[in-house]
């Protein structure tokens, strides 16, 4: 649901300067909790680290709708920052689970599910501001029957995570428990997330990380915000996160093709993926050059027909793109553990660094850099990205063997049942 207000630009409203900078804030505490929410995670387990989590996006957009009436955006970007200490613990427990749960062989099929139901709430979300706003074509902010529905449905998911299992009592579609090492210390927990930054699986994929969410702001706010009336953006948004959910399911499907070992298709996964942006990103290049920072809003909506239809389809590719470049960077890590307790750690790192980026890029977007730049920026962190990720790509192995720092329970492969392993 916060992918639906969030990629309206600005949350919704006409004054993005308020949203931007709650996205400033938002980023910048993710990136530093969400290094540290694989120690809460690992302590607390998911239903509670969840729980936390998703509470704060209520806060979130309750706060809009607060600015609605008292156009005070102080409320809203201390909101944005304690969103992003909720955001890190709500990815790190989610990321641990979708790779963890599933068996190697079904790695990518269950970061597709993940993607189609996370993608789901979005296209919800889009359409029902797209019901509400229809008959609106001038710029102004949502109104509040919008952020009210937005509220109620982010408080009815904060409350299904309490309904979520324990690990210790989920296993594998054979009967096999999944792999828990044990909590240690608190230091020894941190110790072994700050031993990531030495990691050079992870050091690697450093640049991917980075760049994974940093064209949000050139797309939301930028090519969303700025080019389409507010009732085009939330039909915009509809097809954006359907695409996603194509993207990510479909290209799941191929990384887990059993006719060839892992590191072909990590290869071969790799070159769709690169394949793909470098068109998609020409593309956007072409459409960039239609207006500028300095132009009146071209307020272009979906009733005009065949002049819509072109910049339509290029957000719906960049959706598409989005969606196989995440499911691609969660396939990788996948590999390189079956332990959710490792897992978490490296969500955390992932979206620690992810969310550094995102920070800066929202930044960017909240001082007026010059569309052109903006767009020339994400392209070459996406171009950088690939020399890293075709390293550790050519050092995939078939078959994970996780190796612990100390005392874990480990899974027999006769009972199922765990037994003390000094890793």
């Amino acid at each position: 649901m916060f992918n639906a207000l969030n990629s309206l630009g600005g949350g919704g409203q006409v004054d993005s300067k308020v949203g931007q900078n709650a996205n400033v804030a938002l980023y910048t505490c993710f990136a530093i909790f969400g290094l540290l929410s694989g120690a809460i995670h690992n302590k607390l387990g998911p239903k509670w680290t969840i729980f936390l989590g998703c509470s704060t996006y209520v806060l979130y957009a309750g706060s809009l709708l607060c600015y609605n009436h008292t156009k005070n955006g102080a409320f809203t970007i201390a909101a944005g920052g304690i969103l992003g200490i909720g955001a890190g613990m709500l990815w790190t427990a989610q990321g641990a689970m979708m790779m963890a749960y599933p068996r190697e062989k079904d790695k990518g099929k269950y970061i597709g599910y993940f993607w189609a139901i996370f993608n789901m709430g979005a296209v919800l979300g889009s359409a029902i501001a797209f019901a509400i706003n229809y008959g609106v074509t001038e710029q102004k902010s949502l109104g509040d029957a919008t952020y009210a529905v937005f509220i109620a449905l982010m408080g009815l998911g904060t409350l299904i995570a309490l309904s979520l299992a324990s690990p210790k009592n989920v296993t594998h579609s054979n009967g096999d428990h999944i792999l828990i090492q044990q909590f240690p210390t608190w230091i020894g927990e941190i110790r072994a997330i700050f031993k990531l930054f030495l990691d050079w699986r992870m050091v690697v994929l450093i640049p991917m990380f980075l760049s994974s969410n940093w064209f949000y702001s050139y797309q939301f706010s930028t090519v969303n915000g700025q080019y389409f009336s507010i009732r085009t953006q939330s039909l915009n948004n509809i097809l954006y996160w359907a695409s996603q959910i194509v993207g990510s399911y479909s290209f799941a499907r191929v990384l887990d093709y059993q006719g060839t070992n892992r590191r072909t298709r990590a290869l071969w996964g790799l070159v769709i993926i690169t394949v793909a942006f470098v068109a998609t990103w020409i593309g956007g290049l072409i459409f960039q050059r239609t207006f500028t920072i300095d132009d009146p809003k071209p307020n272009q909506d979906f009733s005009s027909g065949r002049p819509y239809v072109g910049p339509l389809f290029l957000y719906m590719f960049y959706g598409l793109n989005d969606a196989a470049w995440q499911t691609y960077i969660y396939w990788l890590m996948g590999a390189l553990s079956n332990d959710a307790t490792v897992l978490s750690r490296y969500a955390g790192f992932y979206k620690c660094i992810q969310s550094s980026g995102a920070a800066i890029s929202w930044r960017i977007n909240a001082v007026g850099t010059a569309y052109m730049t903006e767009l020339i920026i994400c392209f070459a962190l996406l171009v950088a990205s690939i020399p890293g990720a075709l390293f550790l790509a050519l050092r995939i192995q078939d078959h994970t063997v996780d190796v612990g720092d100390y005392d874990v329970q480990v899974p027999t492969e006769e009972t199922g049942k765990t037994e003390e392993s000094d890793r």
